[in-house]
């Protein structure tokens, strides 16, 4: 049997306010021409279909529309999709009783039958009397009685393992959108660094060794769990924010052989890369001869998205201008300016400080400590008064105004 397995496509993403669904519509159309080419029988989508419970009518048009196409150009391929933690859970299933009948199989919720938890309804037959335990995200209240949130997981997996060996089912795969421990998370990563249920991470033995093969999805890179070759993640196919650009982005084909596997990992060109200059945070004049060596031309669809790391050193109001006109000509897409300061925190203490930190620092404290470096001597008391004065009338007059 030729799997493919995918997950984390985060359809509706926009990327610091760029709209990505080009991106995403050019790898939809790379995995039907793959799914064609080596004739897969069966697709596994592992959560994160969407970014948001929410998704727009752009994003869900995008979705619907690949598997119109990817069911009508390859008879006989069958299609398990289970919810991510971005996904809304009754939302994804709702169409169920429609794409059952176009053999996509959507698990989204836990069910529950006479008060108890419905197994039969996450175990999906497949080809040569195999099945797939289709385990959507699980939240506490889904899980089987249990001391914690990884032992109920555990047994949620060992149940619906051991009701598929009593039913006959051979070989037996299984699906989760989870946080596995010994797997890698980007550093700095928001976007996929959850905490789920709890938990920073699940042993890897939650999968059965007579699994042959487990389909993961939650960490946007692909690799293996724990040493284990048969529990994967495959990635997402589009780096999620600057902590994945080094991420080579991919899916992985699992091909099933009774109860063995050999697994391939096919690497997806990503149509728009993700820039990250300096290397580490310099001034504006570094900044500035770093953005003159980027190519030129007309930005598209596919230029790559631009980080800049700036090094604020002093007060300069001109500074995001400056940038933008030096990239007028350069083919990227300006996505963020990460500025970091080495402001002094305190009296004679001196470190990075980012912006974010710097928005919420005390003004008189900064200005202290600046006037120090600058004349080499503390503040006079009544400079610092009248500053406080002003700041005081500023802040005031602000708030009269937002009334």
């Amino acid at each position: 049997m030729k799997v493919i397995h995918t997950a984390d496509w985060h359809l509706g993403q926009t990327f610091y306010g760029y709209d990505r669904g080009k991106e995403h519509e050019l790898f939809l159309d790379w995995l039907c021409d793959l799914i064609k080419e080596r004739g897969t029988e069966l697709l596994l989508i592992a959560g994160d279909v969407f970014d948001n419970p929410n998704p727009s009518a752009e994003a869900q048009r995008i979705y619907y529309s690949f598997l119109k196409r990817i069911t009508a150009e390859n008879e006989g391929l069958q299609i398990i999709v289970t919810a991510g933690n971005h996904d809304s859970a009754a939302r994804i299933e709702a169409p169920s009783p429609l794409l059952n009948a176009f053999n996509v199989h959507v698990s989204g919720v836990v069910h529950y039958k006479d008060g108890e938890i419905d197994y039969d309804s996450m175990i999906i037959p497949i080809a040569n009397n195999g099945c797939c335990l289709a385990v959507p995200y699980l939240r506490h209240s889904d899980l089987p009685e249990a001391d914690s949130y990884s032992e109920g997981v555990a047994k949620m997996y060992q149940n619906l393992y051991e009701r598929a060996r009593e039913k006959g089912y051979s070989p037996i795969i299984a699906m989760g959108h989870l946080q596995a421990s010994g797997a890698e998370v980007s550093v700095g990563d928001a976007s996929e660094h959850i905490i789920i249920g709890g938990m920073e991470g699940l042993d890897a033995d939650f999968a059965n060794s007579g699994i042959v093969y487990t389909a993961l999805g939650h960490l946007h890179k692909a690799q293996r769990v724990a040493r284990r070759e048969n529990v994967r993640y495959s990635g997402a196919p589009l780096p999620m924010s600057f902590a994945e650009r080094r991420n080579r982005q991919s899916v992985t084909e699992v091909v099933i052989e009774g109860n063995s596997c050999n697994i391939e990992k096919i690497e997806f060109d990503t149509p728009a890369k993700l820039l990250s200059i300096p290397e580490k945070p310099e001034a504006i004049d570094i900044v500035l001869d770093e953005i003159s060596r980027l190519a030129t031309g007309k930005a598209d669809c596919h230029a790559p998205y631009l980080e800049i790391k700036l090094l604020v050193t002093t007060v300069d109001p001109t500074i995001r201008q400056r940038i933008e006109d030096a990239l007028a000509d350069k083919y990227v897409r300006l996505a963020n300016i990460s500025a970091t300061s080495n402001i002094v925190r305190g009296e004679g203490e001196c470190s990075p400080m980012t912006y974010d930190e710097f928005k919420k620092a005390d003004p008189i404290e900064l200005i202290k400590e600046i006037y120090r470096r600058c004349e080499e001597k503390s503040m006079p008391k009544h400079l610092e008064s009248l500053l406080s004065e002003v700041i005081k009338e500023v802040q005031n007059e602000d708030s009269s105004n937002k009334r």
